[in-house]
């Protein structure tokens, strides 16, 4: 017999601020996948390319800790994408042992393709929230965003 007054979530879980979060984030990935998917990529693809355009000579640790995915997950996507001849493996001017990452002409040609993808789905979003909404999202998901940083003070500390 079940009790329900012994539900396992309260009774508005899902009008909660962090079930619309995952709702919006579900949706524009989902959009993501289906779109970059006749470049031959993924959603992760866009993400490692663009990520090592941005720090270009990144470790596989260090984009795997800013991604927030285990090294094994990049050393999959690293593969893949080294294999296609977008992206390259040099050695650490200082380190032998540390592999750095770079885009290849090719890598860059693929981000170009994919970024014009992605920005056509950011294109499609603020054009029907338009100038001011746009403004307001951006501003309240960074607070979001600062609001749950582990590493944010807290208040004062005795």
């Amino acid at each position: 017999m079940i009790r329900h007054n012994d539900e396992p979530v309260g009774p508005h879980a899902l009008d909660r601020v962090t079930w619309a979060l995952r709702r919006a984030e579900l949706a524009v990935q989902t959009l993501k996948e289906q779109r970059l998917r006749p470049l031959g990529l993924a959603a992760s693809h866009y993400t490692l390319l663009i990520s090592v355009h941005a720090e270009p000579g990144l470790t596989g640790a260090e984009l795997a800790r800013r991604l927030n995915v285990t090294p094994q997950a990049v050393a999959s996507l690293v593969a893949r994408l080294e294999s296609r001849g977008q992206l390259e493996r040099r050695e650490h001017p200082r380190h032998r042992h540390v592999q750095e990452l770079h885009l290849t002409d090719a890598g860059r040609e693929t981000l170009r393709a994919a970024d014009k993808v992605i920005a056509d789905i950011e294109l499609q979003i603020t054009d029907d929230l338009g100038p001011e909404e746009t403004t307001q999202l951006r501003a309240l998901l960074d607070r979001v965003a600062e609001t749950v940083r582990e590493d944010r003070p807290r208040g004062p500390v005795d």
